[in-house]
């Protein structure tokens, strides 16, 4: 008979007998799950359906009609011998030969003497016996006359196995078969029935998890089933595999460098690599190290793409061009869309990258939330970039040569992720350089190699001319990381640290103002970065009235908020329609589906703000966009007054202009004080640079002693505070404060609270 063994690795078990370590069988029982285990079950399923047994529940009791039939053949005599066991096998199972029929027998002996041994009387020990037989004609027969062979036959048992199961599993095995017994319930009810693992050992592999809910031997047929369904949709097999990663040796970029002939000699495969390499070695040579490789690339006649920071989305125009039908299930949307895939240069690549395209797709149907229409969206991504690089990427190319795609930065969405994981199953090599370890890179694939360094670099660009390089000195990064150390979460903030703002207006009393008017807003309640976002705290407020009808003190408060960051108005209105406004005429260019067009404006030959700093153009466009979405102005997609802002916010004036340039989020904030002292009313472009204003970060105050409505009349909503100080005063002439009170940065804030001295 066949001794139990124990395995290195779960590959063991489809060894052949003549190969095996120790000459001996398997028996092993899976009570958790990991991916290793799961692939095992898929390969170890397919092979016992074809030469084994699989159980799924349950062995079935021999019915009636199967104990008759027994009866009927064999009689119903009985006894502990050898001898009688094996005449009886002869018999009833005859296509056993001796060897065979020898180690059933003695394997069936042994299980019973143990029963007797336990207890067991003879009538109990005959009714096994029967049972046994039984089961073996009814269950087992296909496997029998295969037992030792050096193919060994398989069996596999899901569920909760009863004693007599166990016991027939065991005489199995012991008499030349391999057998798992996989327990998604866990291994309680097995400890009972075998506490010594006398018949069985149990699977233990770190990782181990509780088997996920629905798993089992349905789910591995439906699944395989599904596998054996997208095969026909490959439209016929490529003549060569990918070899990905195997014949590396982990060196990096050196790895790529390495030519086709050096990676491997088979020509059922082609030899790439998939690699992403985290962090930076060394701060001061990374980008020499760079520049180095893609010259190394290109002595090599290799032309990489390069993808910096992200994909770029598919063009309306690629889209359309992807002809989509209303699909029902996922493979007939597979089986559609793949004949979107062609390259006429090579046949084994077109069938290559239909199979990549539905192996990636089905992989990616199964995450939770998924659904059709999300996978058709992804599909059609897929195809678009496939039609996009497919001409740089493979243009030239014959084995044993590979593509080359570099992508700089981390993948930013599952999309581009999946885009990269379907390239790497195709003769491409793929690097994925993630500099910025502050940064995050969503692709996981189980045949991406990682090489993990510990430092973190900031790189805008892949060095492809000398031009492109600029090389820090170790001076030079130590400052930078000395930087990290002072101004992160520690409450400090370099000069222009951050390029992203959100303006959020404060409540506050009156006398509050003068206090928070010249502080840092930093130093502001509300302040936070998140990210590199600042949400920055401003005041939007309106000031009615007169204290105690004081016009002197009056005007020496407001003098006292003039500050060299303060753009004052001291007349309404103060912009008009009729205004020379360049940028006027050319609004519905600037506009299309509710979207202001960055790229058009800043090309545009009018575009008055192309001198400023770049982050500081894309915060205007930011907050020009903001204000027309969140439609604060009345009119907004009414009337067509969306063109009107567009019109003001671009023809800023030029000190307003600068005092945006300055502006540094961290810091103090640029300022607006509007005088209101008549009956005539605020314009409607006024309405919108001070709504801009407010939303660019700007402090915004009102002074209108007369109480009269000013700007509301233009808003669709009470946006700004309003403050009822004193009494109604009316034809005040507002004075021309000129240069900013030489007293304002000197009032202590009990002065300013309490109005003592001027």
């Amino acid at each position: 008979m066949f001794e139990h063994k124990k395995l290195q690795n779960l590959e063991e078990y489809f060894i052949t007998l003549d190969q095996r370590r120790e000459q001996g069988v398997y028996f092993y029982r899976i009570n958790g799950y990991k991916e290793e285990i799961r692939d095992f079950l898929f390969k170890y399923y397919e092979t016992a359906r074809k030469t084994g047994v699989v159980i799924e529940g349950k062995i079935p009791n021999p019915e009636e009609a199967s104990l008759g039939y027994y009866e009927e053949i064999m009689g119903r005599a009985f006894q502990m011998d050898m001898g009688f066991m094996e005449r009886s096998l002869k018999k009833w199972l005859p296509r056993m030969n001796d060897r065979q029929r020898s180690w059933v027998a003695q394997s069936i002996y042994e299980m019973l003497d143990a029963m007797r041994r336990g207890g067991k009387n003879e009538n109990i020990l005959k009714n096994a016996y029967i049972k046994f037989m039984c089961w073996l004609y009814y269950k087992f027969e296909r496997i029998i006359n295969h037992l030792g062979e050096n193919e060994l036959p398989k069996i596999l048992y899901e569920g909760a196995v009863s004693s007599y199961e166990l016991k027939m599993l065991a005489v199995l095995s012991k008499a030349g078969c391999d057998v798992v017994l996989v327990q998604c319930g866990g291994d309680g009810n097995y400890r009972k029935l075998d506490p010594s693992d006398a018949f069985s050992c149990a699977l233990v592999l770190q990782g181990m998890k509780p088997f996920p809910d629905g798993f089992g031997i349905g789910w591995i047929r439906k699944e395989l089933e599904k596998r054996w369904n997208r095969e026909k949709l490959y439209g016929g097999s490529a003549s060569v595999a990918a070899c990905t990663n195997a014949w590396i040796k982990g060196e990096g970029l050196k790895d790529f460098l390495t030519n086709g002939a050096e990676r491997g000699s088979d020509s059922r495969f082609f030899y790439n690599c998939f690699i992403r390499i985290n962090g930076v070695e060394d701060k001061v040579t990374y980008l020499n190290e760079l520049y180095q490789f893609q010259l190394a690339l290109k002595n090599d006649q290799r032309k990489p793409v390069v993808l910096e920071y992200g994909i770029p989305a598919p063009t309306a125009e690629e889209i359309q061009g992807v002809p989509r039908k209303n699909y029902s299930s996922e493979e007939q949307m597979f089986a559609d869309l793949s004949r979107e895939i062609r390259y006429t240069a090579s046949g084994n690549l077109e069938k290559l990258m239909r199979k990549a395209f539905i192996d990636i797709l089905s992989e990616e149907s199964a995450r939770p939330g998924m659904n059709l229409n999300r996978l058709v969206n992804h599909a059609v991504y897929l195809i678009c970039w496939l039609r996009r690089y497919t001409q740089g990427l493979f243009e030239g190319i014959r084995l044993p040569k590979t593509g080359c795609l570099i992508y700089l930065g981390g993948c930013r969405n599952q999309k581009e992720a999946m885009f990269l994981r379907l390239l790497s199953r195709l003769p491409a090599d793929v690097l994925i350089l993630h500099p910025d370890r502050s940064t995050a890179c969503c692709l996981e694939d189980k045949n991406l190699y990682e090489i993990h360094y510990e430092g973190s670099l900031a790189v805008q660009h892949f060095p492809k001319e000398e031009q492109d390089v600029r090389m820090g000195t170790a001076a030079y990064h130590a400052e930078r990381e000395l930087d990290e150390v002072m101004y992160q979460d520690s409450g400090l903030y370099r000069n222009q640290q951050y390029d992203r703002a959100l303006s959020v207006s404060l409540q506050t009393m009156y006398e509050e103002i003068a206090l928070l008017w010249d502080q840092e807003l930093k130093y502001r309640p509300n302040f936070a970065v998140t990210g590199q976002v600042v949400s920055i705290p401003v005041i939007f407020a309106k000031i009615s009235g007169v204290k105690d009808g004081q016009v002197s003190r009056y005007w020496s408060d407001i003098h006292g908020l003039v500050t060299t960051d303060t753009f004052v108005i001291r007349k309404a209105p103060h912009l008009l329609p009729t205004d020379s406004n360049p940028v006027k005429a050319y609004v519905t260019e600037f506009f299309k589906n509710g979207k202001i067009q960055k790229a058009k404006i800043k090309a545009h030959a009018c575009y008055p703000y192309g001198f400023l700093r770049e982050e500081m153009q894309d915060h205007i466009l930011e907050k020009l966009q903001l204000l027309i979405d969140r439609k604060i102005i009345k009119g907004t997609f009414e009337n067509g007054t969306e063109y009107t802002i567009i019109a003001v916010v671009l023809n800023l004036e030029k000190e307003i202009v600068r005092l945006l340039q300055r502006f540094d989020f961290t810091k103090k904030n640029p300022k607006l004080i509007y005088i209101h002292t008549t009956e005539q009313m605020i314009s409607l472009e006024d309405s919108i640079l001070t709504a801009f204003l407010n939303l660019a970060g700007f402090d915004v105050v009102f002074f209108v002693p007369t109480g009269y409505q000013s700007i509301e009349k233009h808003f669709n909503r009470e946006i700004m505070e309003e403050h009822q100080i004193g009494e109604y005063l009316y034809d005040l002439q507002a004075p021309s404060f000129g240069a900013p009170s030489p007293n304002h940065t000197k009032r202590s804030w009990r002065e300013i609270l309490f109005k003592r001295g001027n």
